[in-house]
């Protein structure tokens, strides 16, 4: 294209300068003829060099040509050798799959071959296995109906031996296995029995013991008078006042009676409470010393003994507060704490008691890793039910438990007061530790009063409970009622349902009794045989 457009050049530039010689020459004559010769010659070296040049470039370019294509050739060249040899190798991969396959299919051939011989000597051989099976079937067949007879026969025999029948023997077999069964049973229940003691006696025993020995409370027996001293008996006529007045609007403004006798310097309150008692005792005594005993007065110093006491009930609740280390407790608990102060029970404190509770309740759940803090709260208030007032039907159980449910308490709190008689059931081991707590408490020597006449009908009805039962032949309470010890007769009671007869006893014991602290069952299984001699 260079060489081309060269020429074309050289041709253009010729004819112009061609054209301009005509030109010059015509019009400027023959003086231009030269000049136009010149150029004219100057062109022919012009298109000569030029020529000259552009075969020199046509030269180079095709040696260049040639040069371009020997690489291309080359490269080409490699490159179809390298598709060729990954053709090759692709080719001879396949081949050698191709191969495996082939291998694979005439081993598995094999196999299906050597299966089908195995599958057909197999089903010759189910053939001859049924026709032996159907054969002895048959003999089977034979040989129960003879078997049918012959204990049909012998079941006759038997009856005719025995004098019973079938139904008769059955029934006498199902009630020697169901004895072995139960005796059976009761082995089992006592020996896992005995394994749960063994674990869990020495611990409980530990935690108890220890709880009880690191609690100190005084023994606490309240009684149903107090008593006021007096300068002398002429005081007496003055409390008593004109026809009788004044110790009628005492009596009337207090709900206390008062017994004036011949005791000397001394006037008796009587009332079962607590409160009224102490509000009366200590009106009286500012009466006393004032001198000034007429209706009015009576009435305006009960009524100021009655607030100041309404005070004091609720500091004696936050001292009992701050002395467990407990808080956050609704000012109506508070309250209700501190009435327990004038509250008894069985002739016990009924405070001291909850406090002594709190205390045995938060050692135990230490022990036990619970939240002592809790522990001492619910054990505090498991009693809290008992200063409700006596006109609000229910068992004081859930009566707390209402009582702490509505002033928002914790739920493992409002549970243990809830459960510690079993009204509700527990959901948490602090209710067992509080109710266990109540139980030491309330057990303790000198810790409650209890009238002879029920505790006599107690006793009774612990050895009639006791002696309900089959086999029992004598039964005594002993140990202040602590103990029962059952003695069984040895030909219907035999070792092993001694021990499940200890248990039954105790459990409806349990269910059916009221009692402070526990009571210990003993099965005494003996046999005596005597002889004289003469």
């Amino acid at each position: 294209m260079d060489l081309i457009l060269s020429i074309v050049i050289i041709v253009v530039a010729a004819a112009t300068a061609f054209f301009l010689g005509w030109f010059i020459n015509s019009k400027i004559g023959q003086n231009s003829i030269e000049a136009a010769k010149n150029s004219v010659e100057a062109a022919k070296n012009s298109i000569e060099a030029a020529k000259e040049k552009s075969r020199s470039i046509v030269e180079e370019a095709e040696k260049e040509a040639k040069h371009i294509k020997r690489e291309k050739l080359l490269e080409v060249k490699d490159e179809w050798l390298k598709k060729k040899q990954e053709f090759d190798a692709d080719v001879n991969s396949k081949r050698q799959k191709l191969q495996n396959h082939e291998k694979q299919l005439e081993s598995r051939e094999e196999n299906l071959e050597k299966k089908f011989e195995t599958v057909t000597q197999k089903e010759k051989e189910i053939k001859t296995s049924e026709k032996n099976i159907l054969s002895q079937k048959q003999d089977l067949d034979k040989k129960h109906a003879e078997l049918d007879g012959l204990i049909v026969e012998q079941n006759v025999r038997l009856e005719k031996t025995a004098a019973l029948t079938s139904d008769e023997a059955k029934k006498m077999l199902m009630e020697n296995m169901i004895n072995k069964a139960k005796t059976d049973s009761a082995q089992a229940i006592k020996e896992i029995r005995d394994q749960a003691k063994l674990e869990a006696k020495k611990e409980s025993q530990r935690i108890v013991v220890q709880a009880i020995q690191r609690t100190a409370v005084d023994h606490s027996v309240e009684s149903t008078v107090s008593v006021v001293q007096i300068q002398n008996d002429e005081m007496k006529g003055r409390i008593i006042g004109r026809e009788g007045r004044n110790i009628r609007a005492f009596e009337a403004a207090t709900g206390v009676d008062v017994i004036v006798d011949d005791t000397p310097e001394a006037v008796i309150l009587s009332a079962f409470d607590q409160f009224r008692r102490e509000v009366a005792r200590i009106s009286l005594e500012r009466l006393i010393a004032d001198g000034r005993i007429h209706p009015a007065r009576i009435e305006e110093v009960v009524t100021k003994v009655q607030s100041e006491l309404d005070e004091e009930i609720q500091k004696e609740g936050e001292n009992t507060i701050i002395q467990l280390g407990l808080h956050g407790v609704h000012l109506e608990l508070v309250k209700h704490i501190g009435k327990m102060k004038y509250r008894s029970s069985y002739g016990q404190n009924l405070l001291q008691h909850s406090i002594e509770v709190a205390y045995l309740t938060g050692i135990m759940a230490a022990e036990l890793g619970f939240d002592t803090n809790l522990a001492r709260r619910a054990g505090l208030m498991h009693d809290i039910g008992k200063t409700i007032d006596k006109n609000v039907e229910g068992p004081h159980a859930l009566l707390g438990y209402d009582l702490t449910k509505k002033y928002n308490e914790h739920p493992i709190v409002v549970n243990a007061v809830g459960s510690h008689h079993e009204d509700i059931e527990m959901e948490h081991p602090i209710a067992a530790l509080v109710q266990a707590a109540d139980a030491i408490s309330g057990a303790r020597p000198g810790a409650r009063r209890e009238p002879l006449e029920s505790y006599v009908k107690r006793l009774e009805n612990l050895e009639t409970l006791a002696k309900s039962f089959e086999g029992v032949a004598k039964t005594y309470a002993i140990q202040a009622g602590r103990e029962v010890r059952v003695v069984v007769e040895p030909d219907k009671v035999d070792d092993v349902f001694a021990d499940r007869l200890a248990n039954d006893i105790a459990s409806k014991i349990q269910e059916e009794m009221e009692y402070p602290g526990q009571i210990k069952v003993t099965v005494i299984r003996e046999l005596r045989k005597i002889a004289y001699a003469k």
